[in-house]
């Protein structure tokens, strides 16, 4: 596995992320506190995690095939994406695992 699918994979569950919680907050602020504005802010902020939330799912699929993952990591790691601060918790665990399966050159699948 080449360094290059972590890095697209860590990349987008950083992006997918911080939009998931830019779109907490948003709904926060437009439903519990009647913020004005945030209405529009929801929206773009919505639409945007959409469509990167998609790109998310390409690359972290080709990132599980790659690393061989069983189906219950792989589904976990699919559905980070769209739990607020999980992307970044999955990401951070996923990423220290097989920056050491990348150092020693190991192709060994992972333990779910």
């Amino acid at each position: 596995m080449k360094r290059s699918v972590l890095t697209r994979y860590r990349a987008m569950a950083y992006i997918t992320g911080v939009l998931l919680i830019l779109l907490t907050l948003g709904m926060i602020g437009k439903y519990v506190l009647d913020i004005g504005g945030a209405d529009d802010f929801t929206r773009v902020v919505s639409i945007a995690h959409g469509w990167l939330y998609v790109v998310y799912l390409v690359f972290a699929f080709d990132l599980g095939a790659k690393a061989k993952w069983p189906v219950a990591k792989q589904l976990w790691v699919l559905i980070a994406g769209t739990i607020p601060t999980a992307a970044f918790f999955v990401e951070r665990k996923v990423s220290k695992e097989l920056e050491a399966r990348i150092a020693e050159g190991s192709p060994a699948p992972a333990k779910a």
